[in-house]
């Protein structure tokens, strides 16, 4: 059974970091991706960041400079250290799996940062 543990999300003042883990297990191929994407209220989910296997990463314009994306590869886990976050980096951040056959979502984990 395929499972995606997220963890790390919480309240944080304006200025403050998180850092948030996403554990895979279960997952029978090898993993091509891991991201992090991102769904504030009445918004679409957008992605945040995203690493691939090769170790190339892509941010969101708005996160750039502030947000690093990170992989284990040997532990299937993927990291965001999110730095002088604001307000509007309130949402709920989920993990997305691509592997060589399938897709996955974790349940996500909701960050809130106060002004």
């Amino acid at each position: 059974q395929v499972q995606l543990v997220e963890s790390g999300g919480g309240w944080v003042q304006a200025g403050g970091s998180l850092r948030l883990s996403c554990a895979a297990s279960g997952i029978s191929s090898s993993i091509n991706a891991m991201s992090w994407y991102r769904q504030a209220p009445g918004k679409q989910r957008e992605l945040a960041a995203a690493i691939n296997g090769g170790g190339s990463t892509n941010y969101a314009g708005s996160v750039k400079g502030r947000f690093t994306i990170s992989r284990d590869a040997a532990k299937n886990t993927v990291y965001l250290q999110m730095n002088n976050l604001k307000p509007e980096d309130t949402a709920v951040y989920y993990c997305y799996v691509v592997s060589r056959t399938a897709y996955y979502w974790g349940q996500g984990t909701q960050v809130t940062v106060s002004s």
